[in-house]
């Protein structure tokens, strides 16, 4: 019998009233931390791992300086996509209950109006598929062919949230393939999952039980990112940084957006700080590239681990955000516990759709001045 299925039969002895694994009443406290540790962990790392985006690790350093606070707008930061998806995937959990078809439905909907409110830079394949959900295209047939790392940017709060694993892998597969076509980005968004819920349950990480876990998920299609990720629970265990590693896995100029570049060095950060979310999330940063992406997965996983408490307040205080504020983004998460605690009358947080458009506005602008800005030296 694999772990997986351990796993599985674990979770239903404790079902034994029959009632949905998803909607059951035994959620603890802890749990409901977690939720908004991740969805709070993943803002952070993406804020701060902004201003840094798509800039080299020795750039980085003399542009400016190193990722200990926010810098992306006057000492405040701002969240991109990342975040955004989170919250998205966040929602559509709420009202989908354990509901796959139901989850992609809602998803698929708010993916299309996210779409339409401009976003700055958004992914290529996120953005053709939300053209092609405007046009008529089904959710199942929406996806691009793109091994991108967009499901893994949005994978953890899944597995934060949901404790019957089966589920979860069917909601990951499910929001990976709205966008995302190619085994390979799904893969990817099934580690960081597995890798939010093992953070969540366990005061002591065992990589190797999470990695079976993750063998027995993506099967032997997935062997190659099997492989990365060996290479880096091993790299973790001899001691090397997490920059060290990315330099083996030849990406010492930066870790692109290409999942089986992402997901490894993501899930070496996590291993290498597990519980430690300010040293995680600037680890990440400091090896550049699509450093927001990557910081905020890193920041998902670890924050699901050590909860709200465990991201410093400062970062969180810094956040310069509206209409999706901090106190938006807990009542998300807490509205989302009180759903998969099976509590009557949870509403779903809403957003002005107006109110997004003037933010983005907003947020292009300072993105265009960031972009300017690294035309000039240093170098």
């Amino acid at each position: 019998m694999s772990r997986l299925e351990v796993v599985k039969d674990d979770l239903l002895d404790q079902d034994v009233d029959g009632s949905s694994l998803f909607n059951s009443n035994n959620i603890s406290a802890m749990n409901r931390d977690a939720i908004i540790g991740c969805v709070l962990g993943t803002a952070i790392g993406d804020a701060l791992g902004l201003p840094y985006e798509g800039v080299s690790p020795q750039r980085a350093q003399r542009l400016l300086g190193p990722p200990d606070r926010n810098r992306f707008f006057f000492g405040r930061g701002m969240v991109s996509d990342d975040t955004e998806h989170t919250c998205m995937v966040a929602q559509s959990l709420i009202e989908a209950h354990d509901d796959v078809d139901i989850f992609t439905k809602r998803f698929a909907r708010r993916l299309r109006w996210w779409i339409l409110a401009l976003p700055a830079g958004v992914g290529k394949a996120t953005a053709r598929a939300g053209v092609k959900l405007w046009v008529g295209v089904k959710p199942k047939h929406a996806g691009v062919f793109s091994a991108g790392n967009g499901p893994a940017m949005r994978a953890a709060i899944m597995g934060a949230a949901i404790d019957d694993v089966p589920l979860m892998l069917e909601m990951v597969r499910a929001s990976s393939r709205l966008t995302h076509s190619d085994p390979k980005a799904e893969y990817g968004a099934i580690a960081v999952a597995l890798a939010a819920k093992h953070s969540r349950d366990h005061d002591a990480v065992d990589a190797n039980l999470w990695l079976a876990q993750v063998v027995d998920a993506i099967g032997d299609e997935g062997e190659e990112l099997a492989n990365l990720l060996r290479k880096a629970v091993e790299s973790v265990r001899v001691g090397d940084p997490t920059k060290a590693f990315a330099k083996i896995l030849g990406l010492e100029k930066g870790v692109t957006g290409y999942t089986y570049h992402t997901v490894p060095v993501a899930i070496h950060a996590w291993l290498s700080h597990p519980k430690d979310f300010p040293q995680a999330v600037t680890t990440m940063i400091g090896c550049g590239g699509d450093a927001d992406t990557t910081a905020a997965i890193v920041g998902g996983i670890v924050g699901t681990g050590v909860g709200r408490t465990g991201v410093p307040d400062e970062w969180i205080d810094g956040l310069w955000e509206w209409p999706r504020s901090v106190t938006w983004m807990c009542s998300l998460g807490e509205s989302l516990a009180d759903s998969i605690d099976g509590k009557p009358n949870h509403k779903v947080p809403s957003i002005n759709p107006l109110s997004v458009l003037v933010r983005n506005l907003l947020f292009l602008f300072v993105v265009l001045f960031h972009g300017f800005r690294r035309l000039a030296p240093p170098y």
